[in-house]
């Protein structure tokens, strides 16, 4: 009997598919192909609609025909607001020091005391909104924007971020400022009283000026305001350290950043109705200073409509942007009559493109 020879090649094969299929499995095909959808694999029907000429002048003709009413409409509205706007910064100031405005505002012995009076030209109806109006001066600035902490408005003391946002205005004399930050720092601080007819005085409610979301969710009720403007350098105005900086709202409207160089901004309401011809004797503190950077200040006396307070912009838009669309949809006609389009879009379904052999 012939014995095995495990040197022999036909015996290593026979023995080594067994082997690999042992020791090497094959591996296992994994399949990532989604499950069929008409959505995914973008097999729904659409729709393609071909915009003919006819269509174009219909368009632009309807729009024409909307939009104008609206801006019409927005104009009127914006007319029927009445306006007082008295501009102050140069007329409250002595002929005198009006020389060096600067070193007038400065100095803490002259009196700022400055009386004017307006006239009612038209009928204010109630209420009637006092606004402070500054112009360039630049709440946007980079620096001037990060110089806060919004986490301190809310939480006080206990927030540790105040080093790293509220420079330059973080410390006074070693004790953190509540609230810190060049924006609180820098706080408007003239100051208005109305009477009619000096001897009628008109009451000037300020609350409810800012807006519910700050006050209830930006400046906390149990923060109050610590070692504010006491430094060798008073920016502005001052706070009641007994008031939480939650219904200081002088400050919560300030803080909210204006993005233009010239803003307005909400001071308080008078509640009484103004008839034409009467007079208003405004009492002002011209405290702030705006003569450093050549700014300016204005008192403005504001009525409201549906669409808000006194802006053309939206109303003009509304109308040159609807004589424009009326102006084409002309122009597309009298182009279609002259020279028409042979463009059917009923011949795209249908049409057949010619093939060549190769």
């Amino acid at each position: 009997m012939a014995s095995r020879n495990p040197t022999n090649p036909n015996h290593a094969s026979s023995s080594q598919p067994a082997n690999s299929r042992e020791t090497n499995p094959q591996p296992r095909i994994l399949l990532r192909k989604p499950k069929y959808n008409r959505f995914t694999q973008q097999e729904l029907p659409g729709c393609r609609p071909f915009l003919t000429p006819q269509w174009i002048i219909t368009i632009f003709m309807l729009v024409g025909v909307i939009f104008i009413p609206i801006g019409v409409g927005a104009l009127l509205a914006s007319r029927s607001v009445v306006e007082i706007v008295h501009r102050y910064e140069t007329e409250c100031i002595p002929e005198i020091h009006r020389i060096n405005k600067l070193a007038y505002i400065q100095n803490d012995s002259i009196s700022k005391d400055c009386s004017k009076v307006l006239k009612v030209q038209k009928h204010m109806k109630a209420p009637i909104y006092i606004y402070y109006q500054l112009d360039h001066f630049y709440q946007n600035h980079r620096r001037y924007v990060k110089s806060r902490s919004n986490e301190q408005l809310l939480y006080g003391l206990r927030d540790n971020s105040t080093k790293s946002s509220c420079g330059p205005e973080t410390n006074s004399n070693g004790v953190p400022i509540v609230p810190c930050g060049l924006i609180a720092w820098s706080l408007f601080n003239d100051t208005y009283k109305f009477s009619l007819f000096e001897d009628i005085e008109l009451h000037v409610n300020k609350t409810n000026i800012a807006w519910k979301s700050d006050r209830e969710h930006k400046f906390g009720k149990k923060v109050y305001p610590f070692n504010f403007q006491n430094g060798s350098l008073i920016g502005g105005a001052k706070l009641d350290p007994s008031v939480p900086l939650s219904d200081q709202e002088d400050l919560i409207v300030w803080m909210r950043i204006s993005a233009l160089p010239t803003f307005r901004k909400l001071y308080g309401r008078i509640e009484v109705d103004l008839e034409a011809d009467d007079y208003i004797t405004v009492e002002i503190q011209n405290n702030y200073n705006t003569y450093s950077f050549g700014g300016k200040k204005s008192l403005v006396l504001s009525t409201t409509s549906w669409l808000g307070g006194k802006n053309d912009t939206l109303g003009k838009a509304y109308v040159v942007t609807g004589i424009l669309c009326i102006l084409l949809a002309v122009v597309f006609f009298l182009s279609h009559i002259i020279m028409p389009s042979r463009f059917d879009p009923k011949n795209i379904s249908g049409h057949k493109y010619d093939t060549v052999d190769q």
